[in-house]
């Protein structure tokens, strides 16, 4: 992905040997050399923040989806619950349930 933008490895680094003139090292290679070098780093710099951002949105993202799978839980919870308790309540239950509205609706007739 970003081996097309970085043109110098380490071992260039260490393994480049520049041609000696008579002063010295051939000033307009050496220039060239570090050039080359600066614009790597640049590349280094750009890469590792666009990662640091990515890095951050994911993180954000992954919050996100935590929060979400806590509160899908819960709801997944209250609903087994609600289910689980119908089934808890019995025919005597639903017959007690029914006398106390027909008292209610029709009144105590046991008078009568």
């Amino acid at each position: 992905m970003y081996q097309n933008k970085i043109r110098l490895t380490p071992e260039d680094i260490l393994d480049k040997d520049f041609k000696i003139d008579t002063r010295g090292y051939r000033l307009k290679e050496v220039d060239q050399f570090l050039d080359t070098i600066i614009s790597d780093y640049e590349q280094f710099y750009s890469i590792i923040n666009s990662l640091e951002k990515e890095k951050a949105n994911l993180l954000k993202e992954i919050m996100s989806l935590k929060q979400e799978l806590r509160s899908i839980s819960s709801n997944v919870e209250i609903a087994r619950n609600t289910i689980q308790e119908p089934a808890e309540i019995t025919n005597v239950d639903i017959l007690r349930r029914l006398s106390r509205l027909e008292k209610i609706v029709y009144g105590d007739r046991s008078d009568t």
